[in-house]
């Protein structure tokens, strides 16, 4: 009796089991992902997943290291609505040191893509080897054109294929620093329209191989905080920053403010800081002028002074080092007695490694500041990707720091590696324009950043 009533009710949960998909597909019937999937950060326990759906549906993700294909593992199924502007996190509880291949599940059925998906954990390399080398990619001006609401005459974006090119590049991670997406005259104003710009720009198609297998790390500056120059005033700031936390998948946001945070990759330390949230207005005269403000400034300076790594990596939308304080420039210049106030922290708690990196300017330099008696600053500017370059109209500016031959007006990236052994460790910057070449390289020993 036993071995004929098992298989009747297998098969009544079987069809119990259809029965709940069909009803879930047509609760989210016609339901499409828009774009993603987008890496997040990568630790040594988990791994962040992000996509956007075109409506409500219920997403989840499959994957397997690819050494034990056949251990499926999954994360927990997410519903996305309307509050979360459709969006979803996925959370993959990993193994360190690992490489996975994983499948979006939409609605219960997989998604078929035209590209690997693959992500990564990071490695427990402390107390047992040297840390692995690795490579990334830094950039900052992403502008995808909308014609309906764009300026007239030219297009302002183009020549989006350079997405493709850094795919091809096959970097750990990618960090954007800022003016990731153009808001609009007709998105400043409202809910509506920030949350549009950000799910147009990151929809763009060459983009989405890139997003599906190379982890993702962002700021803001001014273009995708809110209008052009923006500051502390902006009055749709706190859902500029609901939107950020949305659209993008840091692994924190510190006590600094705005999108500061950080984040380790083997034995470089990085920190993202926010230089929108407290800046001064420009035209504030009667107030003390901040870039970061006091309370950001004053995490960065306890951050950088409890953080070990050879490489102390800030992230900022404007530039650290270059001194020229021209209308067309945001420079941290402009606040030189909050400017001054971190390069004092930097020399008397004896801080070492500290390099800066900054977007914003839509040309690419690399400045450096010698400071007597200690190692110099460095500031390594990286702009555009795919908004208007300055071509050669800053080429002849007073940037005293500017290393000789550094200078690049078109489109580009730059791909950095790390390597070498303990206490050698060797930063590797290679400038490259938007089809992949070499335009320039240089090489930096920690033990010049002592």
């Amino acid at each position: 009796m036993k071995i004929l009533f098992l298989p009747k009710i297998l098969i009544l949960i079987v069809l119990f089991s259809c029965y709940l998909m069909e009803t879930n597909a047509q609760t989210h019937s016609g339901s499409q992902l828009v774009s993603g999937p987008m890496l997040g950060y990568s630790t040594m326990s988990e791994v962040a997943v992000w996509l956007q759906t075109d409506g409500p549906a219920t997403v989840n993700m499959t994957y397997f290291d690819k050494n034990e294909p056949e251990l499926i593992l999954s994360t927990e199924p997410v519903t996305t609505s309307a509050e979360g502007f459709y969006t979803a996190k996925l959370i993959a509880i990993v193994s360190e040191g690992k490489r996975y291949q994983y499948e979006i599940l939409l609605n219960g059925i997989p998604l078929e893509f035209d590209y690997p998906l693959e992500f990564q954990s990071q490695t427990l390399w402390q107390y047992r080897f040297d840390a692995p080398d690795f490579n990334f990619v830094i950039g900052s001006c992403n502008y995808v054109n909308e014609p309906e609401v764009d300026r007239p005459g030219k297009p302002y974006g183009g020549e989006h294929f350079i997405f493709d090119n850094i795919y091809k590049e096959h970097p750990d991670f990618m960090v954007w620093m800022g003016d990731n997406t153009y808001l609009r005259e007709v998105d400043w104003n409202s809910k509506t329209g920030i949350v549009h710009r950000y799910t147009h720009t990151r929809a763009l198609p060459e983009m989405q191989p890139l997003l599906g297998s190379v982890h993702q790390y962002a700021i803001w500056d001014d273009h995708d905080y809110g209008p052009n120059n923006s500051d502390r005033s902006y009055w749709m700031k706190d859902f500029s920053l609901e939107v950020f936390k949305t659209f993008w998948a840091n692994p924190n946001y510190g006590p600094g403010g705005g999108v500061s945070g950080t984040f380790f990759w083997n034995d470089a330390q990085f920190f993202l800081l926010d230089n929108r949230w407290f800046r001064t207005p420009n035209n504030l005269k009667t107030e003390d002028r901040e870039f970061l403000g006091e309370q950001q400034l004053q995490w960065l300076i306890d951050a950088l002074s409890g953080s070990e790594a050879p490489f102390k990596f800030v992230v900022v939308g404007g530039q650290v080092l270059n001194p020229v304080t021209t209308d067309w420039s945001e420079n941290y210049a402009k606040y030189p007695e909050e400017q001054q106030k971190l390069f004092d922290a930097i020399l008397r708690n004896d801080i070492k490694g500290v390099f800066f990196f900054s977007g914003d300017r839509h040309f690419s330099e690399l400045s450096k500041m010698d400071r007597e008696g200690t190692y110099p600053l460095y500031d390594l500017t990286v702009s555009t990707f795919t908004a208007g370059p300055t071509g050669d109209r800053s080429l002849n500016e007073a940037n005293i720091y500017r290393e000789e031959g550094t200078y690049y007006g078109q489109r580009n990236y730059a791909l950095l590696n790390i390597s070498g052994p303990k206490n050698e460790r060797v930063l590797t910057i290679q400038l490259k324009n938007n089809k992949g070449e070499l335009v320039w390289e240089r090489s930096i020993n920690e033990n010049e950043l002592k």
